[in-house]
C-alpha cells in the first residue's frame, strides 16, 4: 500500500525548514510528500522549491488545498497533515500492517506540545472523545483510502469543520481505526488565544455546526 502524505501550507515560511527535515525521512522510505500552497505571500513556495519540496498550488483554504494535493497523489493511502503537527516514529510501518480492509479510514491519537499543563488533559479529551464518536479532527493526522477518499468526494470546501463533515461522511463507510501513536501538534493556538477560551470557543462552534449553522458563519467567529 503505497502512502502519500499530503500539507497544506500558507505563509509557512518560518516552519518550512523544519517540517521539511521532518517529512524528508519519509521520503527516504518511499513515502510521497505533497506540500500544497493556498497562495502564500511570504516566500513560502520558493523556500519549499530550495528544500526539495517543490509545492502544488492551490485556491486558498484548508479543504481545497487537500483535495488538491489528493488529486495530484498517487498512493493507495492518504495521509493529511497539518504543517505543525509531526508524525510519531514508524508511522509507515505502522500504517501498512495495521490498515486492512476492515478499515478504510482512521487517525491517530494526538499529544499537543506547550507549556499549559492544561493542555495534556485538551488533548486526553480530544482522543477520548473521538474514539466514543467516531469523529477526528485534522489535528489528529487522518488518513484513509485513496476509494474512501473517493467514495465520500473528498473534503467538502467549506472554510471550517472540513474534517468534522468529512468524519461524518467516512463514517458512513466505517468506523475509524484510532491508533493510539501519538502525533505532536503545536499548542500555539492555544497559548495565543487562552486554553479555557479555545475549549469554550471550539465547543461552541461546534454545537452550532450541528444545529445547522453554516460553516461560512462560523468561520468569522473562529477568526
Amino acid at each position: 500500500m503505497k502512502l502519500s502524505v499530503i500539507v497544506p501550507v500558507l505563509n509557512e515560511a518560518t516552519g518550512a525548514p523544519a517540517l521539511c527535515a521532518h517529512l524528508m525521512p519519509y521520503v527516504r522510505q518511499g513515502v510521497e510528500v505533497i506540500l500544497v500552497d493556498g497562495g502564500s505571500e511570504d516566500g513560502t513556495p520558493e523556500l519549499l522549491n530550495s528544500l526539495g519540496f517543490p509545492p502544488v498550488r492551490s485556491p486558498r483554504g484548508r479543504a481545497l488545498q487537500m483535495n488538491a494535493g489528493a488529486s495530484a497523489a498517487s498512493g493507495d493511502l492518504l495521509l493529511f497533515l497539518h504543517a505543525d503537527t509531526r508524525l510519531p516514529p514508524g508511522t509507515l510501518a505502522c500504517l501498512q500492517s495495521r490498515m486492512t480492509q476492515a478499515h478504510d479510514w482512521g487517525r491517530f491519537d494526538v499529544r499537543i506540545e506547550g507549556r499549559p499543563a492544561m493542555l495534556k488533559l485538551v488533548a486526553w479529551l480530544m482522543n477520548w472523545r473521538s474514539r466514543l464518536t467516531g469523529i477526528a479532527t485534522g489535528d489528529q493526522a487522518m488518513f484513509m483510502t485513496r476509494a474512501a477518499f473517493d467514495a465520500v468526494g473528498g473534503f467538502p470546501p467549506q472554510p471550517l469543520m472540513e474534517d468534522i463533515e468529512m468524519s461524518s461522511r467516512l463514517r458512513r463507510l466505517a468506523r475509524p481505526l484510532c491508533l493510539t501513536d501519538r502525533v505532536v501538534t503545536s499548542g500555539r493556538r492555544w497559548e495565543q488565544r487562552g486554553v479555557w477560551r479555545t475549549i469554550f470557543l471550539m465547543w461552541r462552534l461546534r454545537w452550532a455546526y450541528w444545529r445547522g449553522v453554516p460553516a461560512s458563519q462560523l468561520a468569522k467567529a473562529y477568526r
